[in-house]
């Protein structure tokens, strides 16, 4: 038997607590907001088909308030539910066939008797109540569950700290990062599986936690590094990356355990990652010392929205890294691909080379290119040489250093990521109408603006040289001037974001080897989709009704001058010709692109070989064809 004399040495566990943005007003709020998203993207993939019903009179609706649009009395629209309860709503159409949903105006039936419909603002229970409508397994409804709440967790987080549209626009780059509400068209944008609620709080752009990375060394029997022209060996980009004297502190630190420097690289590492998967998949070369943790070079970095990408705030001349993350977070695992990460370097001197032998787009775009210009790829020494594994498990380690903004701005001007154009505080105010109010143009004047500093130079890489980036709100960053004007364009992640044309342009033909082997390609009538679902579909989509409700100017008079920007580039090169006609914008309809059909219904949460890519359902007008 036990002897209770004997003492134990325990540790008092600490109290538990709840996050403050956990109350029932916050998060009331935020579900409402997040089932309106949810309803009106699977009405856009037609994951649904709400019904239209006809009004019964033409009159002011007295039970529709606040869905109102400049006047007019939104269309309400019915969804039957498995059990025979019905959904209804009132609704906006916009562009691309989109759905705009009232969250205010969401009420339940229970069933078809129950005249009296309740407000309803619960997206976790429309998913129990839409299971066998929204064709979900049950390990699909499961998994989603815990994305939706994670999400809505992320975004009760955001609410409770948000600020008014006068502060956002006086934040700088770095720091307006954690305010953005995250993907607008992925309903499940903040799941992160794999993170607990210590870890969001600790690591989510929205936590904005400055913090410290620890380094690690990794011996060259496994790691390899690549770099552009002026950082080719290690040494160069440590130069300008790390105080000598941690680079002695680290090479001391190997030598201590005697181990040569020479045969080894340095790399930062997300704690997390280490402690979640370098611990344990790559224990036996940790054993071995193939792996040796350092302390932290002292630098303070900020997470920014893609979660696994720091900024450096202690001394932004200083690179930006890019770590992996084993986290599934939108539609894949947050990792490092081996081949890629150590591509990137090629590809940014690849992509640098177009443009700096371009005068349009080096002297009249101006146009920034954020290069990955160094990578460290650590292969694993088991799971990389399988193929049929799956591929979360090909990306757990390495580092990409990209280059940071600073330096690369004129005086006055400052930038921010396009995303934050679609942010609306908790007033309700648009962030775009604080910087048209701040510019001091009208609104028309300031978008053709917008307009004029976004597309040429995207317009410029697709027609002259069959080249896309995915210019989603993240990836494309808007430069302004001092009277927060937009200027130019800033652009970055070119290893995951460049496809080329798959049928083969004499402008290839200065495209080295190893960059073309790395690179996606795509038939010329579909490459023009990274455009359209990136930045029209991705982006436009929600910015063109938020002009229209905040600045007054009507959504088909936005598609005009997005049109019409089109049509002044292909004047200034009547050359290319024959490139609008092979990579056409202008097209009647496109294909529509399904970003939430991908979790639900083809690839759920299953493992797979290879990285999920976007879903194709169908088609959908397009705003730019004059009919």
């Amino acid at each position: 038997m036990p002897n209770p004399a004997v003492a134990h040495d325990f540790e008092e566990p600490p109290p538990l607590l709840a996050p403050p943005e956990l109350n029932p007003g916050t998060w009331d709020v935020a579900a409402r907001r997040l089932l309106a998203k949810m309803l009106g993207e699977f009405a856009y993939e037609e994951i649904i088909e709400p019904v239209p019903q006809s009004a019964p009179h033409t009159g002011p609706d007295p039970a529709a308030a606040g869905s109102q649009d400049h006047g007019r009395i939104l269309p309400s629209h019915t969804l039957p539910l498995d059990d025979g309860g019905i959904l209804s709503f009132r609704a906006r159409r916009g562009s691309y066939d989109s759905w705009t949903v009232d969250p205010d105006t969401i009420e339940l039936r229970e069933c078809a008797d129950d005249l009296a419909g309740r407000p309803f603002g619960d997206p976790l229970r429309f998913l129990v109540l839409a299971r066998r409508l929204l064709g979900l397994d049950g390990a699909t409804l499961g998994h989603l569950v815990g994305e939706v709440s994670a999400t809505l967790a992320a975004d009760a987080r955001l609410d409770h700290t948000a600020l008014p549209a006068t502060r956002l626009a006086d934040l700088g780059y770095a720091e307006l990062e954690g305010h953005q509400t995250g993907h607008p068209w992925l309903v499940l944008n903040k799941g992160r599986i794999g993170f607990s609620a210590t870890d969001t709080a600790h690591w989510s752009p929205e936590a904005r936690r400055p913090a410290k990375l620890p380094w690690i060394a990794v011996s060259t029997d496994l790691a390899a590094y690549r770099g552009v022209s002026s950082l080719a060996t290690p040494e160069q980009l440590y130069a300008g990356e790390l105080d000598a004297a941690t680079v002695e502190l680290f090479a001391s630190a190997l030598r201590s355990r005697g181990l040569d420097p020479q045969r080894y690289l340095y790399l930062p590492v997300h704690p997390w990652q280490w402690d979640e998967v370098v611990l344990s998949l790559f224990a036996p070369a940790v054993a071995q010392g193939d792996i040796v943790p350092l302390p932290t070079d002292g630098d303070v970095r900020l997470p920014q929205q893609s979660i696994r990408t720091f900024l450096n705030t202690s001394r932004p001349d200083r690179h930006t890294v890019k770590l992996p993350l084993a986290i599934l977070n939108t539609l894949v695992w947050r990792g490092l691909p081996t081949e890629r990460t150590l591509a990137a370097p090629a590809v940014t001197a690849w992509v640098h080379s177009l443009r700096d032998s371009d005068a349009f787009l080096r002297e009249e775009c101006r146009v920034i290119l954020l290069g990955e210009v160094a990578s460290v790829a650590v292969e694993h020494p088991l799971y990389d040489g399988l193929p049929e594994v799956p591929y979360q498990y090909k990306e757990l380690l390495g580092a990409i250093w990209r280059e940071p903004l600073t330096g690369r701005l004129a005086p006055g001007e400052r930038a921010r990521t396009l995303a934050s154009l679609l942010l609306t505080d908790p007033q309700g105010r648009a962030f775009t109408a604080e910087l048209v109010t701040r510019s001091g143009l009208t609104p028309e004047a300031w978008l053709k603006r917008l307009l004029s500093a976004l597309l040429p130079a995207l317009l410029h890489f697709l027609y002259r040289y069959g080249t896309v980036f995915s210019p989603h709100g993240e990836n494309a960053i808007v430069v302004f001037d001092e009277q927060d004007v937009p200027v130019r364009l800033a652009i970055k992640d070119f290893v995951d974001d460049v496809n080329v044309s798959g049928q083969p342009l004499p402008e290839h033909a200065s495209m080295p080897d190893d960059v073309r082997e790395v690179l996606l390609t795509e038939p010329p009538g579909f490459l023009t989709q990274f455009i359209h679902s990136g930045l029209f579909v991705g982006v436009f989509r929600y910015l063109a009704p938020l002009y229209e409700a905040q600045l007054g100017l009507p959504e088909d008079e936005f598609w005009s001058l997005v049109r019409a920007e089109i049509l002044r580039y292909q004047a200034r090169f009547p050359e290319l010709k024959e490139r609008y006609e092979m990579f056409d914008l202008l097209t009647p309809r496109i294909e529509r692109l399904c970003l939430n059909r991908n979790r639900l219904h083809l690839d759920g949460y299953r493992d797979r070989p290879e990285r999920p890519h976007a879903a194709v359902h169908g088609t959908v007008p397009n705003p730019l064809h004059l009919s």
